[in-house]
């Protein structure tokens, strides 16, 4: 629409630290938030030879799903106690755009639908993060 990509020149003149290239879309970036997910196994699994082929499948997709969440920048970090037992637990936290979606993301991860874990999500926000030299 012609009216609406002049306004946005203009916006984007006026606040001079404005990246141009966004209003070539015509949009706002959506600002994404952070979440954490807490991973638990379950009871069955604190034994290591109740794992079946099956289970270590779903593990399998597991790790890929968060490997290509690390890839896509959707993933910040994830990462597992080494206790045993009931004491085990995984962690990821990622960025979503609200709640749903984040929701979402979680309830997909190939463990959980598989019912090897179970998974608890929370708004989270990173306070400091070490940058790689």
């Amino acid at each position: 629409m012609r009216t609406s990509r002049y306004f946005c020149l203009a916006v984007a003149l006026a606040l001079v630290a404005l990246p141009v290239h966004l209003c070539a879309a015509e949009e706002s970036p959506i600002k994404l938030k952070q979440f954490i997910y807490v991973l638990r196994l379950v009871p069955r699994l604190y034994d290591d030879k109740n794992w079946t082929k099956d289970d270590n499948a779903a593990l399998e997709r597991h790790f890929a799903r968060l490997k290509h969440a690390i890839e896509t920048g959707e993933l910040i970090l994830a990462g597992r106690t080494r206790e045993t037992g009931d004491k085990t637990f995984g962690i990821a936290v990622f960025q979503a755009p609200d709640e749903g979606a984040a929701r979402q993301f979680m309830e997909s991860d190939p463990a959980v639908v598989a019912g090897l874990m179970t998974a608890e999500l929370h708004p989270f926000a990173v306070a400091l993060e070490r940058k790689n030299p």
